[in-house]
């Protein structure tokens, strides 16, 4: 089995280097280690990934030459040495032990004693290096988000970007959905303090339990019979807003991984549900939630700008358009978001978003009810994109409204919740 430092590296290197996303390649890590290492490898991962800049002047700090090339892979094997040393439990001396050991997995054995000797290096001298950096007052460094995204963050939300920042920078919590098919919220609570397990409910998002603490889901009483779901309970609040009723036909637009569709049904089981998504492996994902909660959809792949080529039945009751966005609202859940975004991303998503509004509104019936949902903090993908809308679409009711702007914005941290954003329109008739 593959040395646990070892694979942390690699999965850096892939995720910073060439650019894959970390829920792709840390599954593929994960089967070549050890399986009570999956938790530490994940920990790892997210942690270098979360504070990266910061990891990487300090490495700065230490490194005579650049690794590049084929070594480019131990360059990230040193962050990972520094992120333990600086955020973790482990003794130092565990920690750098470990990280060097991890250079025969990654066949640098002659790198050994070059990295040995720079994670010794900060050891020795942790207390200067971190204060040169501290008084850098570098941007990107001191709030570890790249510079593009802290301008906009700076722009568009001026009293509130350092919170936003912050929250991004901490480990998001552990949300569970309560299918109230099987369990009231309060009878599922109960189980889970037998279980001697502390929980804490939300405000507004009735089916949503907090734990203190995150467990595996085996630990979950029913989790496999399809009890609970792991939910956000921001992303909850869509089937809030969207308030289907029974025996209408809804469409869930950009369905996968299903979690949304499923909460349709677990609401409204006799609700004639569709699920669409384009991308047909992630729809693999609905398929299995709808299976271990038992319900029943109709799953198409399908490109939502183009509903004419998969859809010739009724104009839907009720639309829930979970928009494809830069998902700068779940930034503490995925810390490789920061670095795989693209400051020119944005543009590009807001015309996508745009042309899909369009395309579902051709397909809502007059009276219906349409939710705009996005995981993004940005106005350009939230309340300027529906204020545009709005602008062109002459029979578009907006419901809900914030004070200054349309639509409601959840902020990371909010409630606990992660970043989101609804808008709730009507077609008129």
């Amino acid at each position: 089995m593959m040395n646990v430092r070892a694979a942390a590296a690699s999965v850096v290197f892939q995720v910073v280097d060439q650019g894959a996303s970390l829920s792709s390649v840390l599954p593929e890590a994960q089967k070549k280690i050890k399986p009570r290492d999956h938790a530490l490898l994940q920990e790892i991962c997210f942690g270098v990934l979360r504070y990266l800049p910061r990891l990487e002047a300090t490495a700065n700090e230490l490194i005579s030459q650049p690794l590049t090339g084929k070594k480019r892979v131990f360059h990230h094997l040193i962050l990972v040495g520094l992120y333990q040393i600086q955020f973790m439990r482990i003794p130092d001396h565990a920690a750098v032990g470990e990280t060097v050991s991890a250079t025969q997995d990654l066949k640098g054995s002659r790198l050994r004693g070059l990295i040995n000797a720079i994670l010794r290096n900060y050891q020795r001298n942790s207390a200067s290096i971190d204060q040169r950096i501290q008084d850098s007052k570098h941007d990107a460094v001191q709030y570890c988000h790249p510079k593009w995204l802290l301008k906009l963050l700076q722009e568009s939300y001026p009293e509130q970007w350092q919170a936003i920042v912050t929250a991004n920078n901490h480990k998001a919590p552990m949300w569970l959905r309560i299918n109230h098919q099987h369990h009231t919220t309060a009878s599922y609570v109960k189980l889970l303090e037998e279980q001697n397990i502390d929980v804490s409910l939300h405000p507004q998002a009735k089916d949503a339990i907090k734990l203190a603490t995150p467990c595996d889901v085996t630990l979950l009483p029913g989790f496999e019979q399809g009890w609970v779901s792991v939910q956000d309970a921001a992303a909850q609040l869509s089937v809030h807003y969207l308030a289907p009723q029974a025996k209408e036909l809804i469409l869930d637009c950009c369905a996968a991984p299903g979690g949304k569709t499923a909460h349709i049904l677990e609401q409204v089981p006799n609700a004639q549900v569709v699920a669409v998504d384009c991308d047909s492996s992630r729809l693999n994902r609905v398929n299995e939630n709808l299976a271990r909660l038992n319900l029943s959809a109709q799953v198409i792949c399908g490109d939502a700008r183009h509903p004419e080529n998969w859809w010739h039945g009724e104009q839907f009751d009720r639309i829930l358009l979970d928009a494809p966005c830069s998902a700068t609202g779940v930034i503490r859940r995925h810390p490789d978001i920061k670095w795989l975004r693209r400051a020119d991303d944005i543009a590009a998503l807001a015309t996508l978003q745009s042309e899909i509004l369009d395309a579902m509104w051709s397909q809502l019936k007059p009276g219906g009810t349409m939710v705009y949902a996005t995981c993004s903090v940005l106005p350009q993908e939230n309340s300027q994109q529906i204020k545009t809308f709005l602008s062109r679409t002459l029979d578009a009711q907006l419901i809900n409204s914030e004070i200054d702007n349309p639509g409601r914005q959840i902020l990371p941290g909010e409630n606990d919740m992660d970043g989101f954003y609804y808008a709730v329109l009507q077609k008129t008739i």
